[in-house]
């Protein structure tokens, strides 16, 4: 583990991170000086990258004694667990974006510590991010979902659609999960298919983004409208249309794919 002092520290309790507050706002994470200051029970690190030219690292609350668990332990003043979601914009771009890969690799540590396969305690594997069973040998690396994020334009209109979690008035581009045995350009066709009732054309590449809810790898599209109508489709899509640059809804937030989708098709078309 790393000597340095000043080195952050992502601590998790459960999926919330451990933030220093001032005035209500948040401010950063702890260093490494501060959060052993705090003395509180916690599973072994896990080395998670660097911010800032530090090496950072990452871990869980650990169960206490007397009975607690985890979720009873409650912040140090001046200091709250907060979820990530909320901390979205509250953290800086690059704080935010390592606390989603600290407590994915958290959370797949705590829940891969037997094997799969045979039931036998797993071990950490040395110079990689895996558990290993010491019994027959089964590998378990940190999973990763893919899913596709897809901007479907028709001439200067934007096809875009509401979930009923999102926030009042925003609406985003449309977003699915991979299955098994389907291309990416597949997941897109179906998914545009089943959400909103729409066929479309011309599939290609736009970006990716990590996404840690709960472990995604969000694929970034566009594609052109091809026909029919749109249907939301219930239980999943509140409401969806066409939308024209100068009657555009709420976004999404900055740090998103969805946003930068949105964004590179306004620049576009915009003098």
């Amino acid at each position: 583990m790393s000597g340095d002092p000043q080195s952050p520290w992502f601590v998790f309790r459960g999926n919330e991170l451990l933030v220093f507050l001032k005035e209500g706002a948040v401010t950063r994470v702890p260093t490494g000086e501060e959060w052993a200051a705090l003395g509180l029970p916690a599973e072994e690190p896990q080395a998670v990258g660097t911010l800032n030219g530090r090496d950072a690292w990452a871990a869980r609350i650990a169960d206490a004694a007397a009975g607690l668990t985890a979720i009873d332990i409650e912040p140090p003043e001046g200091m709250a667990f907060q979820g990530l979601r909320r901390l979205w914009g509250a953290l800086d771009e690059e704080t935010w974006k390592l606390a989603g890969r600290a407590v994915q690799i958290v959370e797949w540590d705590r829940d891969h510590r037997f094997c799969g396969r045979c039931g036998a305690g797993t071990e950490r594997k040395a110079a990689e991010l895996a558990r290993v069973c010491p019994r027959c040998g089964l590998q378990q690396f940190p999973r990763i979902s893919p899913a596709i994020i897809v901007r479907i334009e028709r001439g200067d209109q934007l096809l875009l659609a509401r979930s009923p979690h999102f926030a009042p008035g925003v609406y985003s581009t449309l977003a699915g999960f991979v299955e098994p045995g389907e291309s990416l350009e597949e997941t897109v066709a179906r998914e545009v298919r089943e959400e909103v009732g729409v066929e479309v054309r011309n599939i290609r590449y736009f970006g990716s983004q990590p996404w840690p809810f709960p472990h995604s790898l969000m694929i970034g599209f566009v594609a052109d409208w091809e026909s029919g109508e749109i249907r939301p489709q219930e239980g999943e899509i509140e409401d969806a249309g066409w939308f024209e640059l100068d009657g555009l809804p709420g976004l999404p937030s900055r740090f998103s794919i969805a946003r930068a989708l949105l964004d590179d098709f306004i620049a576009r078309r915009r003098p």
